[in-house]
């Protein structure tokens, strides 16, 4: 009978809309609640800023609810809310709460210059894990990043909320090469005292934002910058949750832990279970994808929109949205038909 049960898992559901053709099942969504953002990062928003979506294009709080109570329906387990900056929208917490009323595990990615402001809603709606992005631990630096004078209040409330029980926090760090790469060793000796998680994302190329290979610093190199500085013995793998992004490491007896976001060198595209849902309400399968499918003036028309949805996971690419190797980021114009990332959602 063991045996049955274990063939059984592995039995594709084709009624469930959710998988698509590679038996990918797409359990998780993350939504976009704004395009704009209270800093102006040079990896995510172009210098001369983005055209914004006029405010009737927008999602107001009730088809936000109501499309993530459609996907929640059909199967998704976990809602992640991003932006731009999610909490310069004015009805945040209307959204926030509302969502909270879903059987999902909720949750945030901030740049938590004024997440102070909403720890008590945090908690009123169970939302445990926070993702905050911080690029540099030295506040020159983090100011040229963000083109914004926010340091000490960004390093402020990560402490606030890290020596909180109640949270779960993570830091998203963008590797650039001869911008913040030599960084590296700060935030893991950073996370042998403070009980968090460091994430170094690879910086990856989206319209506007001047990609280029030659800024890619690698999960390899990563890796070994932090094994010559601490030794090879004392940076450990720690096993990675399922559909897992990341590649998770640790220093020995540290309060915390580190780990890699590797989308170009070493993508994970096999497990991924993610689609995004821009503020203007479209629909994209992939981080990386051009393509799109209009949710909310299906909604806004009365319409049922499982079809638009079902189109989506079921032109999703095998990887990258159609980039099969690091060569197309460069020469590829896929990546020039897709967004800024400020538009899309992180």
């Amino acid at each position: 009978m063991q045996h049955i049960n274990n063939k059984k898992k592995h039995i594709k559901k084709t009624d469930n809309i959710l998988i698509d053709n590679f038996n990918r099942e797409h359990t998780y969504l993350r939504i976009s609640i704004t395009e704009k953002c209270n800093l102006r990062c040079t990896y995510c928003m172009p210098a001369e800023g983005i055209p914004l979506s006029p405010k009737s294009h927008i999602m107001n709080y009730d088809e936000v609810f109501e499309i993530a109570k459609k996907f929640v329906d059909l199967g998704v387990t976990k809602i992640r809310i991003t932006g731009g900056e999610p909490l310069v929208r004015k009805d945040v917490a209307i959204i926030l709460r509302k969502l909270a009323t879903l059987p999902v595990e909720l949750s945030i990615t901030t740049n938590g210059a004024i997440i102070d402001k909403f720890m008590d809603v945090f908690k009123e709606c169970n939302i445990q894990k926070i993702n905050i992005s911080i690029d540099s631990l030295n506040e020159t630096k983090f100011n040229q990043i963000t083109r914004r004078k926010d340091f000490e209040r960004v390093y402020k409330n990560i402490m606030l909320f890290t020596n909180d029980d109640f949270f779960k926090v993570k830091l998203n760090c963008v590797l650039m090469k001869d911008v913040n790469d030599d960084e590296i060793n700060d935030f893991i000796e950073f996370t042998k005292h403070h009980k968090l998680n460091v994430r170094f994302i690879e910086f990856m190329p989206f319209n506007g934002n001047e990609w280029k290979l030659d800024q890619l610093v690698s999960l390899a190199t990563i890796v070994e910058t932090a094994q010559n500085h601490f030794g090879t013995s004392d940076i450990v793998r720690i096993n990675d949750a399922p559909n897992d992004t990341s590649k998770n490491y640790q220093l020995k007896n540290a309060k915390g832990s580190f780990a890699i976001i590797s989308t170009v060198t070493n993508p994970f595209c096999d497990s991924c279970n993610r689609i995004r849902l821009t503020a203007n309400g479209k629909l994209k399968n992939c981080l990386f994808s051009g393509g799109e499918e209009d949710l909310l003036t299906a909604i806004r028309a009365g319409e049922n929109i499982e079809k638009p949805i079902k189109i989506a996971i079921q032109s999703k690419k095998k990887m990258r949205g159609g980039m099969d190797s690091q060569k197309q980021f460069t020469t590829d114009e896929l990546r020039l038909d897709n967004r800024s990332m400020i538009a899309i959602g992180g």
